[in-house]
């Protein structure tokens, strides 16, 4: 992949069970099913498990991919031939048939020696007998996917997402027969192919879809496909695309409109084709021309399904990244979930908030929480603004645990504002300086959340405007964080004078803390 395994964000997946159903539904398992479930012993198997090319009319037939006004409409005998072909290596590759090695003894069971008949066996059956280089049996897997767990169907569905991958990689075939030497091995230099590289390249661009979708930076989760091949190829410090870098995206393009529709039956993707009108200009000599953001849909557009979310994080599981999804807390204490959510987006934080609290009584859960909230160390603020977003999911009942913490300093202000949001009586007002902690530390954690976010800026404009003297008095407060927080409000304020006093406020309270 990519990008570095800090750089994901967590993905809300939906349940196992939803999963499992969606992958029994897509084309390309269902036909490995059904042909699994046509599969006998008279089924003629080649040296590698293949269909032999006697039995593809009939598998073809079996898949509803052949006969007339049923058929699929403008599908010849080669393309019904190739989709049984590749259903049936999926079947072959994920357990849901078993090919024994050997033919069965040709003669039968009750034939001898010098038995009459025997000399005169049918040719044709002889000739297929050569063929064949092995028998059928149904698999294992084929009984999990109607009485085992919606894990062990997703294990199938997983295997069989493996093997289109590895055939999305592959060139073309015809290419592919020339570039075999004598010998039998693939000239891979005369191909112009790297397999390693070929995968690797998918795999980026397929993780760059994944961050785009759960990262929220993709609109209803839809990419187009020039982005996505400009982020495998574009250098990020590059201004205006060279010639060559658009040539290259162009290449990348059609490489990619080949594989999302090779990947989109088994269920990973949704794919929108690159327009037919528009395929003369990209496979011209000519470097492809700027993309039209306004009609940008006929470029091709792409978007992970929810069983893709799925697939593409069990791939990075597999390759040791760590890609969280929300759910990952539910049953850890409310420090980890504090700290593990802290850089969350704001979606995703709340989806993993409403998760750990539906396992946790009220009341418990917020002091929980209040605990967990404390601390002077950098991540502290952070902290408090997740603890102050998961205890406004919370009831009334979690009133007595904010009624607890009114003396702390550092949790004395957030509980009243808590207090004050639910209606609560006699809630104590709290002290200028209680008032100022607050502010700092809320800055402080929107800083650690967002960085200089307009929405921050935004924030420390109208603090200023709000408060006359806010610096003369900002800088006495004893927060760690109080300097950085007084020197982000001096780069962030537009009003030079305002700014300079955040920045003198800052220096104060930098040499008061030395």
């Amino acid at each position: 992949m990519s990008q570095s395994p800090a750089t994901l964000p967590p993905v809300l997946l939906h349940s196992e069970a939803e999963l499992a159903r969606d992958a029994l539904a897509t084309p390309l398992l269902a036909r490995a099913v059904r042909l699994a479930r046509w599969a006998g012993p008279d089924t003629r198997v080649g040296a590698g498990g293949e269909l032999v090319d006697e039995q593809l009319p009939a598998a073809a037939a079996e898949l509803g991919l052949t006969g007339g006004a049923d058929g699929p409409e403008g599908l010849d005998e080669g393309d019904a031939a190739a989709y049984a072909s590749e259903a049936w290596r999926v079947a072959v590759d994920t357990g849901l048939v078993e090919i024994h090695e050997g033919p069965e003894d040709a003669e039968g069971p009750e034939s001898s020696e010098g038995s009459e008949g025997s000399e005169g066996a049918d040719e044709a059956d002889a000739d297929d007998a050569d063929d064949a280089d092995g028998t059928v049996t149904p698999g294992e897997e084929l009984g999990l996917l109607t009485s085992g767990a919606p894990q062990d169907v997703l294990g199938i569905w997983l295997a069989a997402l493996e093997t289109v991958f590895a055939d999305a990689t592959v060139p073309d075939l015809d290419d592919l027969v020339d570039a075999i030497e004598d010998g039998g091995e693939i000239d891979f230099e005369a191909l112009g192919w790297d397999p390693q590289g070929e995968a690797d390249f998918l795999e980026g661009v397929l993780g760059n879809l994944y961050l785009l979708t759960v990262g929220e930076g993709a609109a209803d989760g839809a990419v187009p496909l020039p982005a996505l091949a400009a982020s495998m190829i574009v250098p990020d410090d590059m201004g205006e695309p060279t010639d060559d870098i658009l040539e290259q995206v162009s290449d990348a393009m059609m490489r990619l409109d080949d594989q999302f529709r090779m990947l989109e039956p088994i269920g990973l993707v949704e794919y929108q084709p690159v327009d037919e009108a528009l395929m003369a200009d990209i496979d011209s000599e000519e470097p492809m021309p700027p993309v039209d953001d306004e009609d940008v849909t006929r470029y091709g557009m792409v978007r992970l399904t929810p069983l893709g979310l799925y697939g593409i994080r069990a791939r990075m599981l597999e390759a040791g990244l760590d890609a969280p999804a929300v759910g990952d807390l539910a049953d850890k204490g409310a420090d980890t979930l504090l700290d593990g959510t802290a850089a969350f987006p704001q979606g995703a934080a709340q989806a993993e908030i409403e998760q750990w609290l539906a396992r946790r009584e009220p009341l418990d859960a917020a002091r929980e929480l209040l605990s967990a909230a404390r601390g002077g160390d950098e991540g502290a603020p952070l902290r408090r603004l997740r603890c102050q977003q998961a205890l406004s999911l919370v009831g009334n009942e979690a009133e007595p645990a904010l009624r607890e913490v009114l003396d702390d300093a550092e949790l004395g202000g957030l509980a009243r504002v808590w207090l004050a949001e639910h209606g609560a009586a006699d809630v104590p007002p709290p002290s200028e300086g209680m008032v100022f902690w607050l502010t700092i530390d809320t800055v402080a954690a929107q800083l650690a959340a967002e960085g200089n976010s307009e929405e921050l800026q935004a924030l420390v404009e109208g603090l200023a405007a709000q408060h006359s003297g806010f610096f003369a008095v900002a800088w006495r407060v004893g927060h760690p964080a109080t300097a950085d927080v007084l020197e982000a409000m001096g780069r962030l304020h537009p009003d030079k004078k305002v700014a300079k006093e955040a920045r003198k406020a800052a220096f104060k309270a930098r040499s008061q803390q030395a």
